[in-house]
């Protein structure tokens, strides 16, 4: 079994559509015409209007109301069944049977692979043997990326680790390390910088002798965390006190030659809710395609994960809760209490995961667990751990929501240029928006 972040595509409303339209096809159906090609009509024009001015000349009034009273029936008829078309869409068994029906077609083949000759069916497999071969030369590809990762992590670490220093207050920066010129000092003059600069450095000294100087930079990790929507939902208040311990998180890469993996390390300092130094969660990655389903290979994917056990201190485990239940006797009616042990939401579940048995068969709530798990330790690899600062400042938290703002910039531009076409359209008639149509209609 492996979880994938990639996500299906529902077909539904487009499907209901699509049989709205067949539906309305076949009750219209004695109204469709063979449209004539454009040399045609340029041929036959002129005739046909030369045929109905003499044919308007020639016909008697009341022939004309004759016309004009077929056309409107024929009309009527075209209203009906519409009419009829959107009240079947509104029968909840039958949008229930054509469900069952268009459920039915999912997945299943368009019938166009059978229907080729059996030479060029062969040449097709051929297709696919090569597309197999290309799939493994993929997996070799990201086996060389992992090992660049491996490469690059040792030169990252150093800076990480003098990272972790200034934070537990093992290092204090010099003054030229600590210099910092901010976008918006750019435009401002010199004289303007220093006057702020000094402003700035009296304010610091008052704060500094109102309170006591403050170690490193405190509850870095913890401020990283509420900053970050992913993590936070995983956050309770009776965490917190815990996180603020936390001195660190590295990356630690799986050796060169092992299976492909990687370890999330958090490294606290003494405290008085467990007595580890260190907790550990590792991913188990296959970066090679299934020989099952070869075309579904699209990079690695992580194949399980297993935490640590957490020695807590006697009362202090955030993970369990003690609950008191009132139990009723039957025949006497007497009363007791009962004392239950349940387990409790906490961000430190993180380290005890579900398994992943070998058979790969998993309940819906497991497989739930185990997929927001994976995008956790995935988001913590990629993103927290090499820009822990931004986070912390909220500047990565920025970037990220500019990138979903930019998204719904262009999608109200979308629809801002069909308003835009409907009100240019001569026939648009804004009336007819008022209302929606009854197929819009929320049941």
């Amino acid at each position: 079994m492996y979880m994938s972040a990639r996500g299906g595509i529902s077909i539904l409303f487009t499907a209901i559509r699509s049989e709205s339209f067949s539906l309305s096809a076949c009750f219209t159906a004695h109204h469709i015409t063979v449209e004539p090609s454009a040399k045609e009509i340029n041929q036959s024009s002129n005739n046909m209007a030369d045929i109905d001015n003499k044919d308007t000349a020639e016909m008697d009034p009341a022939d004309m109301e004759d016309v004009e009273e077929v056309e409107e029936e024929e009309t009527g008829e075209d209203n009906k069944a519409r009419q009829l078309t959107v009240q079947m869409m509104q029968n909840p068994q039958i949008l229930a049977a054509l469900q069952e029906r268009l459920d039915g077609l999912v997945g299943s083949p368009s019938g166009y692979m059978e229907s080729l000759p059996k030479i060029v069916k062969r040449r097709v497999n051929a297709l696919k043997n090569l597309q197999v071969k290309c799939a493994h030369i993929e997996a070799k590809f990201y086996e060389e990326v992992h090992e660049l990762e491996r490469k690059y992590a040792a030169l990252y670490q150093p800076l990480f680790d003098k990272r972790s220093e200034i934070i537990k207050a093992a290092y204090e920066p010099t003054d030229e390390e600590c210099e910092w010129k901010a976008d918006d000092e750019e435009e401002l003059s010199v004289s303007k910088q220093d006057e702020m600069k000094d402003k700035a450095k009296v304010e610091e000294e008052k704060k500094d002798e109102e309170k006591e100087d403050p170690k490193g930079i405190p509850e870095f990790w913890l401020t990283v965390f509420k900053n970050v929507d992913l993590l936070s939902d995983m956050l309770q208040e009776h965490d917190e006190p815990i996180l603020k311990h936390l001195q660190d998180i590295k990356v630690k890469f799986s050796d060169a030659g092992q299976p492909m993996s990687f370890t999330l390390e958090f490294f606290f300092e003494p405290n008085d809710f467990f007595t580890n130094t260190l907790l550990t969660k590792t991913y188990v990655m296959r970066s090679e395609p299934d020989e099952a389903d070869p075309f579904s290979f699209d990079g690695p994917e992580i194949m399980r994960c297993t935490g640590c056990p957490i020695d807590w201190t006697k009362g202090k485990n955030v993970t369990l809760k003690t609950i008191k239940k009132k139990q009723k006797h039957k025949g006497r009616g007497t009363v007791r209490t009962v004392t239950k042990t349940v387990p409790n939401d906490s961000f430190f579940n993180f380290f005890s995961p579900p398994e992943v048995p070998e058979s790969g068969d998993m309940d819906e709530d497991s497989e739930a667990v185990l997929a927001a798990d994976f995008e956790i330790g995935h988001f913590i690899r990629e993103r927290i751990v090499p820009r822990a600062v931004l986070y912390f400042t909220g500047e990565a938290i920025e970037d990220d929501d500019d990138d979903y703002d930019e998204e719904g910039e262009e999608a109200d531009d979308e629809e801002g240029e069909e308003e835009a076409d409907e009100e240019n359209d001569p026939e648009y008639d804004p009336k007819k928006d008022a209302n929606p149509p009854a197929e819009c209609k929320q049941q």
